[in-house]
């Protein structure tokens, strides 16, 4: 199994980084930006920009029937999904790969159910500093991707998608347990991501001690608590390693929820602050750090409306 053909449904910070990183290495035509008539209009005309270069993007009407993508790579935020499943139905054949760089641990039930799990890997991006406002994006760090099957074998997709990043350059991992990572990436996202919105700052803000750092440890103590009730040995001291990648990042950059906050959408609160509240009244885990940061940031989305 080789992957020869990428498809990215989403043109957030992500889906433009990763767009522009394969489409260099592969050639334009082989990586396809999927999206419905009236958003490739948008985009051919004010343009997308990657740190400062206008990309040449070979845009797909999702409409259109095509030829099955060797690789299908969701870039979406979570309120977006189920309108990107749509459009990404002509993307879908039975040997494509699914993998999906979404926050949170929710995004793969979903999209596993619309197309069939055997053809999906499990995933996290980490690392990164990118920062996109309007149609330009800006990033210092690419950051990596973890990755693998949900049962940990390292199975033709998993080899496939290794020969590919290796290809074309991007870091990897494949984690000896994929979901372990990806609760351990839902604990940073739960105290990094919400804490710079709610204080309004970039990384620079938590990367000095103060309450906004104080903040992110923890919440993110709570995250370990709570998935520790629910099987996944998560432990305290991965938390250092997180702020260390963290503390490394440019501290003018800023994580996708304050990138929300600023520009007045919807944030992943309940991906975030949300699931962790959720699972902590399941399981008789209080979770006052994560109570404060999700009324925090429904107060936020609500201000939105009265100005």
């Amino acid at each position: 199994m080789e992957i020869r053909t990428v498809a990215i449904v989403g043109l957030g910070a992500l889906g433009i980084m990763y767009g522009k990183h394969l489409a260099d290495h592969l050639g334009k035509d082989a990586v396809r930006i999927v999206a419905d008539r009236n958003r490739i209009e948008r985009y051919e005309k004010e343009g997308i920009f990657c740190n400062g270069e206008r990309c040449d993007f070979h845009y797909v009407d999702a409409n259109d029937q095509a030829e099955p993508a060797g690789l299908l790579i969701f870039t979406v935020k979570f309120n977006g999904l189920q309108g990107a499943i749509e459009s990404a139905r002509n993307q879908v054949g039975p040997n494509t790969i699914l993998i999906s760089f979404l926050n949170g641990i929710s995004s793969e039930q979903l999209i596993g159910e619309a197309f069939g799990f055997d053809q999906l890997l499990y995933c996290i991006v980490a690392g990164m500093d990118a920062s996109k406002i309007g149609n330009q994006l800006t990033y210092t760090k690419i950051g990596f991707v973890s990755f693998g099957e949900r049962d940990d074998t390292r199975s033709e997709k998993v080899a496939a998608l290794q020969q590919l990043f290796e290809r074309t350059e991007i870091p990897y991992e494949i984690p000896e347990h994929i979901m372990h990572k990806m609760w351990s990436k839902l604990m940073v996202n739960t105290g990094v991501n919400q804490s710079t919105a709610v204080f309004e700052t970039g990384y620079g803000g938590i990367q000095v001690p103060g309450k906004p750092r104080d903040t992110v440890i923890a919440a993110m103590k709570e995250v370990v608590k709570v998935a520790n009730a629910e099987g996944v040995p998560l432990r305290e001291d991965e938390i250092a390693g997180w702020l260390k990648i963290n503390d490394e990042l440019n501290p003018e950059g800023m994580p996708s929820m304050r990138q929300d906050t600023l520009q007045h959408r919807r944030t992943e609160v309940d991906l975030f602050a949300g699931t962790i509240r959720q699972l902590g009244k399941k399981h008789g885990i209080p979770t006052p750090v994560n109570d404060f940061l999700y009324e925090r940031l429904r107060a936020i989305e609500a201000s939105y409306a009265k100005e």
